[in-house]
């Protein structure tokens, strides 16, 4: 089967290597986004998909907006392709896009649809607390995320899953659903199923703002905060008018009611902080300026006592 693999970020690595590697598959090209400048430097950093891509002698196409460029969609047309996959490329097809492939244009998404459509599931499903999530193929259309269920892999979470580590359980679990998927359907064997719209939930991007942690919310919900945006977008908080990054957390059942963000004891196991209901331990942290370490030991060069208090923000 002839394929065109539509990707950006390292989530959809290890699927594109899987297609690479298989006897199954001819990939006849990467499509994924531009560079861009890096945050440090603003030099312009080449993604590490693309880096697979022209090892493996695999032609790159890079488009700003690929609905619009005749001709990468005209090179997309002289495949003749069985199959286009879309995996977080970034960019929305156009019709014509999706029509190209002989037998259907794919999307990998990382959520088990209609739940949590849109560019942030993995994200939203750990900050609400989920027991699973999981991920879905489906048949693109030009509604976001709409399209006809073509299978479905659940993951089961627990309370402790950050982003990155579930990031990498999809990447893990994803060849093969894709793999399954592609040769479902060009065996005529693969039933679709409709997705019911009445249940679709929608992410949404997350912003500056969404990064400060409010010690008047319950611990459960900030906790879930720290590690849904664990690296990715860092929660943090502000400590003697300085930005103080929380990377990691714990649940502290507590009788004692002090004042929100309020510190009510520090030990070697880190700081615990008060919260709307029950308490935060603190067990990781990234102050300003400096590196990521243990929550104690920057208690102990920042000279934190019980009683200081930690700002909303």
């Amino acid at each position: 089967m002839k394929i065109v693999f539509f990707a950006t970020p390292d989530i959809a690595i290890n699927s594109f290597k899987y297609f690479i590697n298989s006897k199954d598959y001819e990939v006849c090209a990467l499509v994924t986004q531009p560079p861009k400048p890096s945050k440090r430097g603003k030099k312009i950093v080449q993604s590490n998909i693309k880096t697979i891509a022209i090892e493996n002698k695999i032609e790159v196409l890079e488009p700003d907006k690929i609905s619009k460029e005749t001709e990468i969609i005209k090179k997309l047309k002289s495949y003749n392709c069985d199959f286009f996959i879309t995996f977080a490329f970034g960019q929305i097809l156009s019709q014509e896009v999706i029509d190209i492939p002989k037998y259907a244009t794919i999307n990998l998404h990382a959520s088990l649809l209609p739940l949590y459509r849109g560019s942030n599931p993995i994200c939203e499903a750990i900050m609400n607390g989920d027991k699973k999530t999981g991920i879905t193929t489906m048949k693109t259309v030009l509604e976001l995320d709409a399209g006809d269920i073509c299978l479905q892999k659940e993951i089961e979470l627990d309370d402790q899953i950050n982003t990155p580590e579930l990031m990498e359980k999809i990447a893990t679990l994803s060849p093969s659903l894709l793999d399954k998927t592609l040769k479902s359907i060009y065996n005529g064997t693969l039933k679709t199923i409709k997705q019911d719209n009445q249940k679709a939930t929608f992410t949404k991007k997350i912003k500056k703002e969404d990064k400060g942690i409010d010690w008047t919310q319950d611990a459960k919900q900030i906790h879930n905060k720290v590690r849904a945006m664990h690296t990715i977008n860092t929660c943090h908080t502000i400590f003697n008018e300085k930005l103080i990054k929380i990377l990691k957390t714990k649940i502290v059942k507590t009788a004692k009611k002090s004042n929100c963000g309020e510190v009510t004891g520090i030990s070697k196991d880190g700081i615990c902080v008060c919260c709307g209901e029950e308490a935060i331990l603190l067990i990781s942290v990234k102050p300003e300026g400096k590196g990521e370490m243990s929550a104690y030991n920057w208690s102990l060069g920042a000279k934190i006592k019980v009683g200081d208090i930690f700002k909303s923000c």
